[in-house]
């Protein structure tokens, strides 16, 4: 059975703050948006597996750990996605990016498809899926399902907010994936929106609304 952890600590914890704030412009924004997602980097990938390795210091030889190899994929439900796969870079330079394409359709709160470009080797690769909100959960639920057809094993979940509708669905319908946020909300409302939650994520981070 996967987990869902909230990640508790300071720093997560006053970069949301300054996110939430309306008064927060898009630099900003953007800047600790990407913060986040690199602390958040640092915890998701606690269970990668390490090998033993020799290094030559200038001393003398010292035994030591590096990862064992496991290649590492990012996968950003677009648009607002994007703004969390530079913070993940900065930790894992090498790891191969793909784009999920969908929108919230207004009337029915449900998401469509547009686009799907991964990696050929998904398959072979451990997948962070980041999308900023998790609010009804459908988005990461249909990107996880695409992933999953395409023969994703290894997937988690990383955004900066979620609402408990969203970590319901998402865990009923995929129980085998992790799912980690900087920020556990009260409720939807009847809009479909995160509250308190930090208004449309991706208008903030591209200055669009």
């Amino acid at each position: 059975m996967a987990k869902t952890v909230i990640l508790d600590h300071p720093l997560i914890k006053h970069k949301v703050a300054i996110m939430r704030n309306k008064n927060t412009g898009t630099r900003e924004f953007k800047a600790v948006a990407k913060e986040i997602a690199m602390l958040m980097c640092y915890e998701a990938t606690r269970e990668l597996a390490v090998e033993d390795v020799d290094i030559e210091t200038p001393i003398t030889t010292a035994h030591c750990q590096m990862l064992a190899g496991k290649k590492l994929a990012i996968v950003p439900i677009l648009r607002a996605g994007l703004g969390m796969v530079d913070g993940i870079l900065e930790l894992i330079p090498s790891a191969k990016i793909g784009h999920i394409g969908l929108y919230r359709d207004e009337e029915t709160l449900e998401p469509v498809e547009y686009f799907c470009k991964m990696p050929p080797d998904i398959g072979e690769r451990d997948v962070f899926v980041v999308d900023p909100m998790l609010a009804t959960g459908g988005s990461a639920c249909d990107a996880i399902k695409m992933l999953k057809q395409r023969g994703a094993k290894n997937i988690k979940f990383l955004c900066l907010i979620a609402a408990p509708e969203g970590i319901k669905k998402l865990t009923e319908t995929h129980p085998d994936v992790d799912i980690y946020c900087a920020a556990l909300d009260d409720h939807l409302n009847e809009h479909g929106y995160i509250v308190p939650g930090l208004g449309d994520a991706g208008d903030r981070i591209f200055g669009t609304k």
